[in-house]
């Protein structure tokens, strides 16, 4: 009950709609606190460290500020500064504390600036980004290597009445404390100001105040042209391939019921996909496999539909810390039942008995990759002293979470499925002794299918992936949620209209081993976003290390696993209405 109570309150947390978090208001000179939060390489956004692991100014005893799921999942472990800020009263060149650092501190610092660490602070929820320090390198003769550390910061605070409503920090006037050629214990007295400026801007309109301000470069200035040229292609090819489909499909059923009404199918030599009815709804092989596929994919496509729908209804702020990862584990757990109703509703209509094993397998199909790859990610984020590591508290209530919530909700929803399935609706008879499939040209085996039914559906979301690429893995700041809507409508009815095209080739040919076949046509999908991901790390990012090497990969595979069985699911879906239709309609004896 514990657990279940403290996820609702985080689920409810993090659908508050506010600009961006709190709704704190100030008296004149009353305290304002002002939270350091963490360090990190600027080009490898999840290589993250808690701010007070450099040799900076820090209080003899760290206060730690409560943090949410969403922000520990995020990175944060904000702790209270040394910075005294009181409400509208500025202070000049104000001394922090007086350092003696160690040779080996100063290299540490050097190593930092030289890897273009950044700082993040926190004022009133609001973030504040800086350089730890500057660094100045020349390419001629003579050549010259400066490295030097901000010993002072300019906080630069607007406020409206009683409201924080936008903070940075300024370097602007500063000159940097020079760390070259040190070769003994250094001693520098950091100092900071703090200005406030009256504004107009409203409290409800400070969250568009910080993104025309980010520390952060934009580049989204193309993105509705890349997108409706995306769309007028993939119309156009939907628009190819239903109208070319269905002109044929017309013809074969006119052909093969005139066929049937005048002479006997074997003494006019009929090939095709008619004379496969007996064969094209005999189950496959790995039939609990195939269902649990189809489960996740089912929970997949909810959990996925659920946040975007989540966020352009604006039932929680995307703009706190966390707030979707919050809102996705919470999904997660709670869409479980569906991965169980799907897959043991189908597993039982396919003849099933084993539904206990079934029911495991669903519940393990993703968990158990996710675990393997969490934890490789996690344990090199705590070798390095990451706070992208999770705390053994947050891992153990997450576990919890997974036992008590997701777990029985699998075992509830496929307790429901197995109880609710009826018979497989299969319109035509199939025989005991299964067909010869004939040999089949090159361009109508696995590869060749997989091949086109995964570009055609990966070309659908190309250019949307690189923006998704940068917000997830850069520093952009993801907005255009409509777009993503219909970028990801436009997905699954690609992969829809594929698999159909796809399938009745193969079924054309007269091999009917289908079910398999469109799972992976499509689902292939998962492949190229893979491959795209590993063409960004290497061409349009500046990501290096280790850490942040093995967090990308680790997760990427993670996200081509999830289109895999979301598309799989989409093209089996399709596929399986498509073959029912086409036999329906065909007059048999």
């Amino acid at each position: 009950m514990y657990v279940l109570h403290s996820f609702a309150v985080l689920f409810v947390w993090s659908m508050i709609p506010s600009p961006i978090t709190g709704d704190n208001r100030y008296k004149q000179g009353e305290t304002v606190m002002l939270y350091v939060n963490k360090v990190g390489p600027y080009h490898n956004p999840q290589e993250t460290y808690h701010y007070y692991q450099l040799p900076v100014c820090a209080p003899t005893q760290v206060r730690h500020k409560s943090l949410t799921l969403g922000e520990v999942l995020d990175g944060d472990r904000m702790a209270e500064s040394m910075y005294k800020i009181a409400f509208r009263i500025n202070v000049e060149r104000e001394p922090l504390c007086e350092l003696k650092l160690s040779v080996s501190q100063v290299e540490e610092l050097r190593q930092a600036i030289e890897e273009l660490y950044y700082f993040e602070f926190v004022l009133d929820d609001i973030p504040i980004r800086g350089f730890v320090g500057y660094m100045e390198e020349s390419g001629f003769l003579p050549h010259t290597h400066k490295i030097g550390l901000w010993s002072h910061l300019d906080f630069n605070i607007e406020y409206n009445e009683d409201r924080i409503i936008f903070a940075n920090v300024s370097v602007r006037d500063v000159k940097p404390f020079s760390l070259d050629d040190v070769r003994e214990t250094l001693s520098l007295t950091h100092t900071y100001s703090i200005r406030w400026f009256p504004t107009t801007v409203t409290y409800e309109k400070r969250g568009d105040r910080l993104r025309d301000s980010s520390f952060f470069p934009k580049s989204l200035e193309i993105h509705w042209l890349s997108i409706i040229n995306s769309m007028v292609l993939v119309f156009l090819l939907l628009g190819f391939v239903v109208i070319i489909l269905m002109r044929v499909l017309k013809s074969d059923l006119a052909r093969y019921n005139l066929d049937e009404e005048g002479t006997d199918d074997m003494e006019q030599g009929d090939n095709g996909w008619k004379i496969i009815h007996t064969d094209v709804f005999r189950f496959p092989p790995y039939r609990s496999l195939l269902c649990a596929v189809l489960g996740v994919g089912s929970q997949f496509l909810a959990l996925g539909t659920g946040i975007i729908v989540m966020v352009l209804l604006g039932m929680f702020n995307v703009h706190r810390h966390g707030a979707i990862n919050s809102a996705a584990i919470l999904l997660y757990a709670l869409t479980c039942c569906i991965s169980g109703y799907v897959s043991s509703n189908f597993y039982r209509q396919m003849g099933g008995d084993r539904w206990v094993w079934n029911i495991v397998l669903t519940t393990s199909l993703f968990s158990v990759p996710f675990f393997l790859t969490w934890s490789v990610v996690n344990s090199v984020h705590w070798a390095n002293g990451s706070t992208q590591a999770l705390p053994a508290t947050t891992i153990l209530l997450l576990l919890t979470v997974w036992l008590l919530v997701g777990f029985p909700l699998t075992v509830i929803g496929g307790i429901f499925g197995k109880n609710s399935a009826g018979n497989f609706e299969a319109p035509c008879r199939t025989k005991n002794i299964a067909r010869e499939i004939p040999r089949q040209p090159w361009y109508k085996s696995a590869p060749v299918h997989m091949a086109i039914g995964g570009f055609l559906p990966f070309s659908a979301i190309f250019v949307e992936l690189y923006y998704i690429f940068a917000t997830v893995w850069g520093r952009e700041q993801y907005t255009l949620y409509g777009i993503l809507f219909i970028v990801f409508a436009i997905l699954l009815s690609v992969g829809a209209c594929i698999s159909v095209a796809l399938t009745y080739f193969q079924l054309s040919g007269e091999d009917y081993r289908w079910w398999w076949r469109s799972v992976m046509s499509t689902g292939s999908t998962g492949a190229l976003i893979f491959l795209y991901s590993v063409f960004y790390y290497w061409r349009r990012s500046n990501m290096s290390g280790a850490v942040q090497t093995i967090e990308f990969f680790g997760y990427s595979f993670l996200t081509a696993y999830v289109f895999f069985l979301m598309l799989g699911t989409v093209s089996f879906t399709a596929s399986l209405r498509f073959i029912r239709y086409i036999y329906v309609n065909l007059k048999m004896d």
